[in-house]
């Protein structure tokens, strides 16, 4: 059985669209929200950086009352301001994305702030299935959409996958109706170790492109039209028995399933 007073702590930052780049939610962030909302429990979400963000309002507009900002400037620490508010606070379950979508969104602030709280991290996670006393279940997203059931105690830092269910959409009037309280840590502390930094958009790494060795233009025009030999294909037409045990046997071989 759930706790009754369960306390869960939702940190989130400023996302990018990866297209036209507008400020907006960063989605990992907003599926962890997503999870916190299903999970009920009193919620407090956390946000490091300058309160006046638009980006913040998407947020609110998920359905928020309120919002708590610990203001620091662009170059600051967030960990210097995070980890003694997150001392003070001492959520059962804090919840974050996996990385920034901008910035140095190097995914460490979570291993940083477990190591900091001396609590353990799962990462990835895609849900909470089951919350029973201080012991939580938690399903792992893998790759190729493989799961992974862990079992571990409260308190717990967890970073939450895009395999996690979709976050709600906004609502204008709930983002205005929502509130964002403003805190001034004590002395944040600026990032030294990114100073002098050259920033740049991350790209995606470019395939290597599969360099045709026919001599003549008949050869090479087969190459490019022949069709990929995978080998594991198959195709099951009016026998649904046999559809479902090729199926069946997929999930066997890939470790979905065990016999």
């Amino acid at each position: 059985m759930q706790p009754e007073h369960l306390n869960i702590a939702v940190l989130v930052s400023e996302g990018r669209h990866p297209v036209s780049g507008r400020a907006r939610r960063a989605l990992q962030d907003a599926c962890a929200l997503e999870v916190a909302f299903a999970l009920g429990g009193e919620l407090e979400v956390i946000h490091a950086g300058d309160p006046e963000r638009p980006a913040l309002q998407d947020y609110l507009g998920m359905g928020l009352p309120r919002m708590t900002v610990l203001r620091q400037g662009q170059d600051d620490d967030a960990l210097s301001v995070l980890a003694p508010y997150l001392d003070e606070r001492q959520p059962d379950l804090l919840l974050t994305g996996i990385h920034a979508e901008q910035g140095e969104g190097s995914g460490m602030l979570p291993y940083l702030l477990a190591e900091h709280l001396g609590w353990p991290l799962v990462t990835g996670i895609a849900a909470v299935e089951s919350i029973e006393g201080d012991e939580v279940t938690l399903l792992q997203a893998l790759p190729r959409g493989q799961r992974r059931r862990i079992t571990a105690r409260l308190p717990l830092v967890a970073s939450v996958d895009e395999a996690a269910a979709s976050p709600r959409q906004l609502a204008f009037a709930r983002a205005r109706r929502g509130a964002i309280t403003e805190q001034l840590p004590v002395a944040p502390r600026r990032d030294a170790e990114s100073h002098g930094w050259q920033w740049q958009d991350a790209r995606p790494r470019p395939k290597r492109l599969k360099v045709a060795r026919a001599k003549t233009a008949a050869d090479r025009f087969k190459q490019a039209t022949a069709k990929a030999q995978g080998g594991k294909g198959q195709i099951i037409r009016d026998d649904p028995q046999a559809a479902a045990q090729a199926i069946y046997d997929l999930l066997v071989e890939e470790g979905v399933l065990r016999k």
